[in-house]
């Protein structure tokens, strides 16, 4: 890019650059065409109203020192894991996160050769990375302190230019979305600081000025925080109260000004796939009630060069996600993901206006859900919506983003078809790619929109495989119809489970991938041929010691007293004959939507050594099972998830697997819950358990987490107001004095998504009962342990713990 290109872009803003033409190479097929435009200039210079307002709020620019490493670890782990791929513009090389020096670090360097380079050295884990479309940057976001507060920063791929792009302010949380197809800007979605209380614009007097002093109709300035120096470009009335949104049946058109907002409101609802009933939502019913009063998540393009001023897409407040996930080669659209567990949707947004002209639901898990075609008239989305299991969907799109078989303002369920022209009735949503019993968990598209690669959760295992996708049936040109695919080409993997996909470069492909006998590692394909592991990935015989390989794991299937199918993984301890009844741990997942993999668990391999099998479910309220399966255990369904673990407890007693007087139960997050549930809900099942990051009392969790994992909670566990007496029935501290046996609790020091005073005060109420239990905290840890140190002295820790009171 010219310096003409980046003087022109200054002067604008990304919102004009976002309208560029992307002509880049594609990810695995040939180069894409230019797309044509289909907006011109996005607004009126000097537009006072809301298209044109500005916005204090906007994240500020921090330049830091160059931290870029040694090319080798200074102490280098033997066995460390490489994890979530990024690859430069060529696919030549591939930035991604390594934790070979103790903790995930940022790392790059090429698909083909060991000579890779640490681009930060800082001590703060790095959780996501992005390189950008042009190769010019390397977005990654990082955990400062090992906590959940993490900021999003950009540094070059020489490791030079190193600079926080939003998240640097106290108490704010910031997390990287998708790049504009040029790789001008960069799409981050932003917390507000827990000590506000954002309300809905809509409402408020507009007091506050521009530079012009003219009012801010539709934006959201912080009380309390500093000026920037700069101001941030509103795209439209984009203020939204997470409240009204009822659920993926609201589509409503987003008015230009506030005082237009509640007539637009009245006058225009929509239904939308997944409406229950499919009836139409109002927009202007009243706001559901929020679970907590501050909180609060925006989505802003940044230029990382900072040449010019940040663009506010959407705020919303009271929202349980928000992430932008792909933009419109022009620009002119935007998808996000919104909603809380269990309820995510899929919303496209015009970044003119900010009007909503698209809403579906979509699956949990991975967070990237979809992409526009390069002419932006299909968007590819891996979505639920009216089925049980995740499939891949195609939504034909007009020139205004809207469902182009939906010009009367309603949707059909993807499964029905509309009636548009004579002789044939293509719909505007369609099902593409479907397998019976399995989800979609994984998709990529490459530039061109004429390849996807989806990998397929199959009874916890992955498959992949590649489909060319076609714009046209029945002869009808696209966008008349739905896209189509063609024949799959299944891919062979060497290991069980694939954790991302994405393109890098014409014909090429990287897979990082975690297997039962090996660390998370990365692997890249050409042409769909074979595929190689990276020299930079460590070897399958490097997971553990020789003397020591991984126990594979075998399915287990049970039934629960209700009659509801369960599973799970159980792990064997070597040396022991099948007949021979073991101590054994019951571990449970954390979600509850996560689900259990055949994948190398160095906790496991720690309790096996130890001579203790471990028997990990998937109660309900797990993913990989279908959509009823996550639902069974919603409210008062709880109850039946607590006594899914004495079912599991009992299966693996009855078939002779373990001893019944020495069985221990243990979890991590919501799987620290139920270990606090099991030990007072069945005490007389287990000699002890672990609890890790659990929740013991659902009504000081709610008070104390984030505010947007207290939204997205609501649904899973009830609403701490409307359904307290249900909480408290649900909390380990309601029935701590049926606990009898001893307990041992670990935390991250950090932790404010499960507050550790959660662990702290069932450990307080078990001594204080004369109880034996214990509290570990590991110092520079969040929810999630992830500095090798720690987390070998946590495995180290609940070893001892069971063998002590498992083996006696």
């Amino acid at each position: 890019m010219t310096d003409g290109d980046r003087d022109g872009r200054a002067a604008h803003g990304p919102a004009r650059a976002l309208r560029r033409v992307d002509a880049g190479l594609t990810a695995f097929g040939a180069p894409a065409p230019p797309a044509p435009a289909r907006h011109a200039d996005p607004r009126p210079a000097g537009d006072g109203e809301a298209p044109g307002a500005v916005c204090e709020a906007a994240p500020a620019l921090v330049l830091l020192p160059d931290a870029a490493g040694p090319r080798e670890a200074v102490s280098r782990l033997r066995s460390h894991g490489c994890w979530y791929p990024s690859a430069g513009a060529d696919g030549a090389e591939v930035a991604f996160i390594c934790d070979r020096g103790g903790v995930p670090q940022l790392w790059a360097g090429p698909v083909n050769s060991a000579d890779v380079r640490l681009l930060d050295s800082s001590p703060d884990p790095v959780t996501e990375v992005s390189w950008s479309p042009d190769g010019r940057w390397i977005a990654y976001t990082t955990a400062p302190g090992g906590g959940e507060h993490s900021r999003v920063l950009c540094v070059r791929p020489d490791g030079t230019g190193r600079r926080v792009l939003a998240g640097a302010d106290p108490g704010s949380t910031a997390y990287l979305g998708c790049w504009s197809h040029d790789g001008s800007a960069l799409a981050v979605t932003v917390t507000a600081p827990p000590s506000l209380v954002p309300g809905d614009v809509r409402g408020r007097a507009p007091t506050d000025r521009g530079p012009s002093d003219r009012p801010l109709d539709g934006a959201l300035p912080p009380a309390g925080w500093a000026d920037r120096g700069g101001h941030a470009t509103l795209l439209g009335a984009s203020s939204y109260d997470a409240g009204t949104w009822n659920g993926p049946a609201t589509v409503a058109a987003t008015a230009a000004t506030a005082a237009t907002a509640a007539t637009a409101a009245t006058a225009a609802t929509a239904t939308v796939t997944g409406a229950p009933g499919g009836t139409p939502a109002d927009v202007s019913a009243p706001a559901a009630a929020t679970v907590r009063p501050d909180g609060g998540l925006s989505v802003y393009l940044i230029d990382p060069d900072g040449l010019a001023s940040p663009v506010l897409l959407t705020t919303e407040t009271h929202a349980a996600t928000l992430r932008a996930c792909d933009l419109s080669r022009d620009g002119s659209l935007v998808l996000l993901r919104r909603g809380p567990r269990g309820r995510r949707e899929a919303v496209v947004r015009r970044t003119d206006d900010a009007t909503a002209t698209f809403a579906l639901p979509v699956a949990d898990g991975d967070p990237w859900i979809g992409r526009f075609s390069p002419d932006a008239r299909t968007l590819w989305l891996r979505s639920n919506a009216d089925r049980e299991y995740a499939a891949l969907l195609a939504v034909v799109l007009d020139a205004d983003g809207r469902p182009d078989a939906a010009s009367d303002g309603a949707q059909e369920a993807p499964h029905h078809a509309s009636a548009v022209p004579p002789a044939v009735t293509p719909v505007a949503t369609s099902v593409v790619a479907e397998r019976d019993g399995c989800d979609l968990e994984l998709l990529a598209m490459a530039h061109d929109g004429r390849t996807a690669a989806l990998a397929w959760n199959t009874r916890g295992a992955s498959e992949l495989e590649l489909v060319e996708t076609f714009p046209a049936l029945w002869g009808l040109p696209a966008p008349q119809a739905p896209d189509a695919t063609g024949p799959a080409r299944p891919i062979p993997l060497p290991h069980e489970v694939v954790t991302r996909v994405t393109a890098a470069g014409a014909g090429r492909l990287l897979l990082a991938m975690s297997g039962s006998q090996r660390r998370p590692g990365v692997w890249w394909a050409h042409e769909g041929v074979s595929l190689l592991r990276t020299p930079w990935s460590s070897k399958d015989e490097d997971a553990v010691p020789p003397s020591r390989p991984p126990v594979r794991p075998v399915p287990l299937r049970l039934t629960a007293r209700d009659g509801l199918p369960l599973s799970g993984w159980y792990y064997r301890a070597p040396g022991r004959p099948p007949s021979v009844p073991a101590p054994c741990v019951i571990h449970l997942h954390g979600g509850p939507e996560e689900q259990e993999r055949p994948v190398f668990h160095p906790l496991y391999h720690e309790l096996t050594g130890r001579g203790l099998d471990v028997f990990a479910p998937d109660v309900r309220g797990s993913s990989g099972h279908g959509r009823s399966f996550v639902d069974a255990d919603l409210g008062a369904g709880r109850f039946a998830a607590l006594d899914d673990v004495a079912d599991c407890a009992a299966h693996i007693v009855t078939t002779g697997l373990a001893d019944p007087t020495r069985l221990a139960v243990m979890g991590r997050s919501y799987g620290g819950y139920l270990t606090f549930a099991s030990l007072v809900g069945h005490p007389e099942l287990f000699r002890t358990g672990v609890a890790v990051c659990g929740m013991s009392d659902f009504l000081t969790f709610f008070a104390a987490t984030e505010p947007w994992l207290a939204e997205s909670a609501a649904h899973k566990y009830g609403h701490p107001d409307r359904d307290r007496e249900l909480l408290r029935s649900l909390s380990p501290m309601t029935r701590i004095d049926a606990l009898r046996v001893p307990v041992l609790a670990v935390h991250g020091e950090h932790d404010t998504n499960v507050p550790p005073e959660e662990s702290r005060q069932f450990v307080r109420a078990a001594r204080e009962r004369g109880l034996a239990a214990e509290m570990l905290t590991l110092r520079d840890e969040g929810h999630d342990f992830l500095r090798a140190d720690n987390r070998r002295l946590f495995r180290r820790a609940a070893g001892d713990w069971m063998e002590r009171h498992l083996l006696l």
